[in-house]
């Protein structure tokens, strides 16, 4: 008898210390993640991105973010912002895609920002809570700064962004402005490569984007790249997305810019958006549109002759925008690290990592060049 009670009473103080040990993890883990228990993150299953089949390959499972990266971003109340945007009156738009509107406002501290208000159903709210998400974990100077957000109500959410001035770099390519230099360009480039390097291999877990494309690299005043639009991006280790055939899912990407493995397979990875930035590269570099709608032709099947010979006919291929005033030997060079990006197997492409450094070596002169102009020297 008095084994089976010690037995009892010891079995009782493992239980007692259990429930401690998971209480004060679980108080660790709220202080450390600090998630806000109402709007987008009121439940678990709200934080999930997207659909079971719908995760990333090739990026460790973990869901760190830093304290710092929590703390810097601002979580508005719905009159307030009404407050800023005139009850988001219709003076104050300055975009719109096919489920959001953008509003400028100038917040309390004079500074303008961007507000992004979602237009929501069930299947849109998840889309907001995803770009939330993801954005609360980034900072990097050549990605869109998030100032805040506002979950408030369950059929709009906003998201507050840095305002940047220049438009987009679709734009400024296509829009019959004067051309964008080519060191511009070439800075372009090296800056939206950083900037996908740090999606894929400093963020804890990695980030793909998932629709890399001109009109989502925003120029701010400097003319300094800046890679938005969140709204595809995918977070974590694992495998397949549906394809996009089967109806189960949203096709990601824009045409022109959509890596063909993706729409034979269904598999989204690190290497779609290397793939995707490929075809910017070829975009910088002709001038021309990824996707010509009026011949339904991909920038990529024109380019074919000149990516298999990016030595002897990339000159040709340059935009005559520019007046023949660009390095022909960066031209070549620029083509050929495109060429290998917009390969057919995935496993071939190079890292974005790889691409930061070819760019960095192969295109010194016209980065140099911007860096010296930026600061003034």
């Amino acid at each position: 008898m008095h084994l089976a009670a010690c037995a009892i009473s010891l079995a009782v103080v493992a239980v007692v210390v259990s429930v401690a040990v998971a209480s004060f993890a679980c108080f660790r883990m709220f202080r450390r993640y600090r998630i806000p228990l109402c709007g987008c993150f009121r439940n678990r299953d709200d934080l999930e991105l997207g659909p079971v089949d719908a995760r990333v390959a090739d990026g460790p499972e973990n869901d760190d973010k830093t304290s710092e990266e929590a703390s810097a971003v601002r979580r508005f109340g719905w009159p307030e912002l009404e407050l800023l945007t005139g009850k988001f009156a219709a003076a104050a738009v300055v975009g719109e895609g096919g489920s959001s509107t953008v509003y400028l406002a100038r917040l309390p501290d004079s500074s303008l920002a961007a507000l992004k208000l979602h237009r929501q159903s069930e299947r849109l709210h998840r889309a907001f809570c995803q770009e939330l998400d993801v954005l609360l974990r980034l900072r990097h100077p050549h990605i869109v700064r998030l100032l805040g957000y506002c979950d408030d109500r369950e059929e709009e959410g906003v998201l507050a962004f840095e305002f940047v001035s220049n438009g987009s770099l679709h734009d400024k390519l296509h829009g019959g402005e004067e051309a964008l230099p080519w060191a511009r360009r070439m800075a372009v480039a090296h800056q939206v490569a950083q900037a996908l390097q740090y999606l894929h291999e400093d963020c804890d877990p990695q980030v793909v984007h998932g629709d890399v494309k001109a009109a989502n690299v925003l120029l701010d005043g400097a003319m300094e790249a800046k890679l938005c639009d969140f709204g595809s991006a995918r977070v974590g280790f694992s495998a397949a997305v549906a394809p996009p055939r089967s109806g189960r899912a949203i096709m990601m990407g824009s045409p022109g810019y959509i890596d063909p493995h993706y729409l034979r397979s269904g598999m989204i990875s690190k290497k779609s958006d290397v793939y995707s930035f490929g075809v910017l590269l070829l975009e910088l570099v002709t001038g021309a549109e990824a996707f010509d709608a009026g011949r339904e032709l991909r920038l990529t099947a024109a380019m074919g002759p000149v990516l298999k010979d990016p030595q002897g006919r990339a000159a040709e291929a340059v935009d005559a925008k520019l007046g023949g005033e660009f390095d022909s030997g960066e031209a070549k060079e620029a083509v050929a690290i495109a060429a290998m990006c917009v390969g057919d197997n995935p496993s071939l492409r190079p890292s974005m990592a790889e691409v930061v450094r070819l760019l960095r070596e192969k295109t010194s002169s016209s980065i140099a060049a911007v860096a010296s102009k930026s600061d003034g020297k």
